[in-house]
């Protein structure tokens, strides 16, 4: 049992702010995300059966590749988004996925009892708490003894990309600045041992896997995906409210990304830190 643990993680609740928001640039972007290319440190692990539950779901195109391996266990998807969950409902039903099921709820009040899952995942979720200790304490109290916690994050400031034009290093300053402003941290996937530590965790195994954006198609994609996001989503509304930069300049870095993906020599990486760790 780990009930034990929560007292002490039970002041006021964190009051979180989305940093890329739910624009249809990101929720798009991220709907084209599967179990294999974002998952794939945990699917070794997974066996049919497994109760699991993914914290901040999204669309859901991860949770419902989970459900598939895991079938016939349940998987729940969780989001506190409900637009978003709508979306991932209609993709479960569309792929005729029945074992899965997609629930409104809040990381740092889980509403499920002590030891419940055999797995609980989050993908790219810590980077945007304000208290990603308290979440990870959280997501272990639900996970029965054994169970495994998964946890995958990009490490911002890890990224590299050519051309080394200068609008790419005002976008990443401008996010990291956007991030930290609200009291997030936008390079987790390099903190995630420290954070699990704290959490109480034991038993961790640590790695790491890159999304790289560098072919023709990729490139285009990715290019494309941020255009539109510098542009539109809450990135946009963020930096212009905060005085981070103007909407010229927003448009200006939107080009920039629109002629990186028409570079033949084009390459951008994105390293992640994962984490297992046992309950």
């Amino acid at each position: 049992m780990h009930s034990i643990l929560r007292p002490e993680y039970r002041p006021a609740m964190p009051q979180d702010t989305y940093s890329h928001g739910h624009h249809r640039s990101v929720v798009n972007a991220h709907a084209t995300r599967s179990a294999s290319d974002s998952a794939a440190y945990l699917l070794p692990r997974l066996q049919p059966g497994h109760r699991i539950l993914d914290v901040g779901c999204g669309p859901g195109s991860i949770t419902v590749d989970l459900a598939a391996v895991a079938a016939p266990g349940r998987v729940t998807g969780l989001d506190r988004s409900e637009d978003v969950l709508v979306q991932a409902r209609a993709l479960a039903a569309e792929r005729g996925t029945e074992n899965v099921e997609f629930l409104p709820g809040n990381v740092y009040d889980l509403d499920f009892p002590d030891d419940t899952f055999d797995v609980v995942h989050a993908h790219q979720v810590l980077q945007h708490l304000t208290d990603p200790v308290a979440a990870l304490h959280e997501m272990r109290r639900v996970t029965r003894p054994g169970g495994l916690v998964a946890v995958r994050d990009a490490d911002y400031h890890g990224m590299s990309w050519y051309p080394e034009l200068p609008e790419l290093d005002e976008w990443m300053d401008t996010y990291q600045r956007i991030a930290r402003g609200n009291r997030a941290e936008p390079n987790a996937g390099r903190r995630l041992v420290s954070w699990a530590l704290e959490a109480g965790f034991t038993g961790l195994e640590p790695s790491s896997s890159n999304w790289l954006y560098a072919t023709e198609d990729r490139r285009r994609w990715h290019a494309g995906a941020w255009s539109q996001r510098v542009l539109q989503s809450a990135y946009a509304e963020q930096a212009v409210e905060r005085g981070l930069a103007s909407r010229a300049d927003l448009a200006r870095i939107a080009e920039t990304w629109l002629r990186w993906g028409e570079a033949a020599d084009g390459w951008f990486l994105i390293p992640n830190g994962e984490l297992l760790a046992r309950a």
